[in-house]
């Protein structure tokens, strides 16, 4: 069974006229990028492929991403429901590493992806979300798909990293000083 890393793009937020917090279903998705640890392979999936994306996630036992339970799982859930040949896919009965939920359980807050790579990885993110919005709607689906991997690989090192050494360092929001947050406790 496969661990995969993921991380989803849309088209809009939750913000926008007509969707609403937590309206997952309006959220229409543009790119999914995914990696596969038995596949060593990085995939990027835009919104027409989302049936053969389903194959890859129907074969996983484990998913990780960053802040994929409050975001990316019921995004992909919801557009998965509405497709009748991935409607067996249930990405809530896998097991599930959200490092967002890890670091946000031990310190009591929230801390960006971009924020969390820079600490340990010595490398940010390549964009923002809402810069990823524009380049859908510029057409721009290729750099797009570039982002949106971007912050796969970004999760993966940081996944890899969790489960070698089990702590990140994480920037105090005061001084700034590194925090270490160990996961073995």
């Amino acid at each position: 069974m496969d661990t995969l890393v993921f991380d989803i793009e849309t088209k809009n937020f939750f913000t926008d006229p007509g969707v609403g917090r937590d309206n997952f279903e309006a959220l229409e998705i543009s790119v999914v990028g995914v990696y596969s640890y038995n596949l060593d392979e990085y995939f990027c999936y835009d919104e027409y492929e989302l049936i053969e994306m389903a194959e890859l996630f129907r074969s996983a036992k484990k998913l990780v991403g960053f802040s994929l339970n409050r975001y990316d799982v019921p995004v992909l859930t919801c557009h998965f429901q509405a497709l009748q040949e991935a409607r067996d896919v249930d990405l809530w009965k896998k097991e599930r590493v959200d490092l967002l939920e890890e670091v946000e359980s031990f310190l009591g807050r929230r801390i960006s992806l971009g924020k969390l790579a820079e600490a340990n990885l010595g490398v940010g993110k390549s964009g923002s979300g809402a810069e990823a919005i524009t380049l859908y709607h510029k057409g721009k689906i290729e750099e797009l798909k570039n982002y949106c991997l971007d912050d796969v690989r970004l999760t993966k090192e940081l996944y890899d990293l969790y489960l070698e050494r089990g702590y990140f360092f994480v920037p105090d929001r005061e001084t700034g000083e590194m925090v270490k947050v160990d996961f073995r406790g």
